[in-house]
């Protein structure tokens, strides 16, 4: 067991109201320069949609992510070296502008230098990357709100199979909500496998993924390999950039700026600790629906006194520690287990979770003539949401609907106890044991969802700046090599591909 420690966030959906707040802070920090006016590092997308870029999820064409052979080994579906040489010049897995959008400025010079006449002056649209004339017609949330759903949405290549028929856009009929996404920092990351240059790398101290700029060459094999489309080219750099997950703030003990001004509250960050001689068997699990069990089997028990002594031996912090301990993300994804995965097909092991949204139950409860009070017609109802449990198990558990059904049974129940409770009744425990959670997980589970405060959603702990010379000494690995296995005529230790950058100013996105 080789312990590590990772930083991860989850996200409640049922609380996201797609404000875009998050979107335009981080816009503002990290992304608010030339070159990179059409990227956002953080994104909030309307469900169903084609999202950004435009069909990122269809995998068949953009070949993002991991695959098995024939022989069941893991490797990148962009291809293997021969084949990632030979498209260095020629890459058909990038996408085009067209797919992310234009970006566009506006011609305010003739707005305010017009002279006076009859007619109003107007600013027309330019496009910042040719400056001619340009239409806007796409952008990063064009189908934002279901605005361009009726024309698009019909192309989201999570609506497959026969269920997708009951996806309807029409007023009253249709369902929405949003979605919001950033680089998921995964454990076994593909961006990183495939960059040529050995530019990308993955924080041995936090799990951070980020950019060296100084050796990037701007090969965009990242940007294939990446199945979430999360790294960007700076159209004026030359290369890639990508979220850096705040890391400045992190080492500081802060959240992420698009957790802090989170207008809904629903994002958590915490610390997990993981066994690093696991990921790549997680990752090569043969079937796609036990990659949600595998990577949580990777995770392990901050309390546990064997978990600690062997964290203590790899050098991770007391502190630390504590903060694994306190962990809002362990508790979701791994306590209480109602948080999700995006799409855990990819085989990337993503560490950004998201806790289903879950439809109004009573109504459906009603619209079929059932007991509200009655826990089995309760749970009956989540099958028949207005959200299609089918559609959440494309994003969140590579099909398996049961996976969240359970989730939103769980959910349910709580908020049927919590309701009993907050009228004087005693709740209705019995509901709580057929969801699998006894009173007491529902009294901790309603204080983080419902009412956590600050210091409870976000448990970061600081930095060592002492170990920072220590760590910079560590070089490139393979993220899924086991220990001793050669990997390009090399012996490598078998530790995830990480390093430590002190100070790390270059790292990542450029400020």
């Amino acid at each position: 067991m080789r312990v590590m420690a990772q930083i991860a966030m989850v996200m409640n959906l049922d609380k996201c109201i797609g404000c875009h707040t998050c979107s335009v802070t981080c816009k503002q920090t990290w992304t608010n320069r030339s070159g990179v006016e059409y990227a956002w590092f953080n994104n909030v997308e309307t469900k169903p949609g084609v999202g950004y870029p435009r069909r990122y999820e269809d995998q068949e064409r953009w070949r993002g992510g991991w695959a098995l052979d024939g022989r069941g080994r893991l490797v990148l579906r962009s291809g293997g070296r021969v084949r990632r040489l030979l498209s260095l010049f020629a890459n058909p897995g990038l996408p085009g502008i067209d797919d992310y959008y234009e970006p566009v400025t506006y011609d305010y010079d003739h707005l305010v230098g017009a002279p006076a006449g009859p007619d109003m002056p107007v600013a027309r649209p330019r496009s910042v990357l040719t400056g001619r004339p340009a239409a806007i017609t796409w952008g990063a949330n064009w189908e934002d709100g279901l605005g361009g759903a009726p024309e698009h949405a019909g192309g989201d290549p999570n609506l497959r199979g026969e269920w997708a028929e009951k996806v309807r856009f029409e007023f009253e009929q249709t369902f929405l909500f949003h979605l919001p996404r950033l680089c998921e920092h995964c454990l076994n990351p593909a961006c990183v496998s495939a960059c040529p240059s050995g530019a990308l790398y993955k924080r041995v101290e936090d799990g951070v993924v980020l950019v060296d700029q100084d050796r990037c060459r701007g090969w965009r094999m990242c940007v294939t390999a990446c199945p979430y489309k999360k790294v960007y080219v700076n159209h004026a750099t030359g290369k890639a950039e990508k979220c850096t997950f705040c890391f400045p703030r992190l080492e500081a003990g802060q959240p992420t700026v698009c957790a802090e001004t989170c207008v809904g509250r629903l994002r958590y960050l915490g610390l997990l600790l993981y066994d690093a001689d696991r990921v790549g068997e997680a990752a090569a699990t043969p079937d796609e629906a036990d990659l949600l069990d595998a990577q949580r089997d990777v995770f392990l028990d901050p309390s546990d006194p064997e978990v600690v002594a062997a964290a203590r031996a790899a050098g991770i912090p007391e502190d630390w520690l504590d903060a694994a301990r306190r962990s809002p993300v362990y508790a979701l994804v791994s306590r209480f287990r109602v948080a999700l995965p995006l799409h855990p097909e990819y085989r990337t092991l993503p560490m950004v979770w998201y806790i289903p949204p879950l439809s109004p139950v009573l109504d459906a409860v009603g619209a079929a003539g059932g007991d509200r009070d009655d826990p089995d017609h309760v749970f009956a109802a989540v099958t028949r949401l207005r959200i299609p449990l089918e559609y959440l198990a494309e994003l969140f558990a590579a099909g398996d609907a049961d996976v969240v059904g359970g989730v939103l049974m769980k959910l349910t129940a709580l908020r049927s106890y919590m309701r009993g409770r907050g009228v004087g009744a005693a709740g209705d425990e019995a509901a709580l044991r057929a969801a699998g959670l006894t009173a007491g997980d529902a009294e901790d589970l309603h204080r983080l969802l419902a009412v956590a405060g600050y210091r409870d959603r976000y448990v970061v702990p600081a930095a060592h700046k002492e170990d920072a010379a220590a760590l910079g000494a560590v070089e490139d690995r393979c993220p899924v090599a086991p220990a001793g296995e050669p990997v390009g005529g090399k012996v490598l230790l078998g530790l995830p591909r990480v390093r430590r950058r002190a100070g790390g100013s270059r790292a990542g996105g450029r400020r």
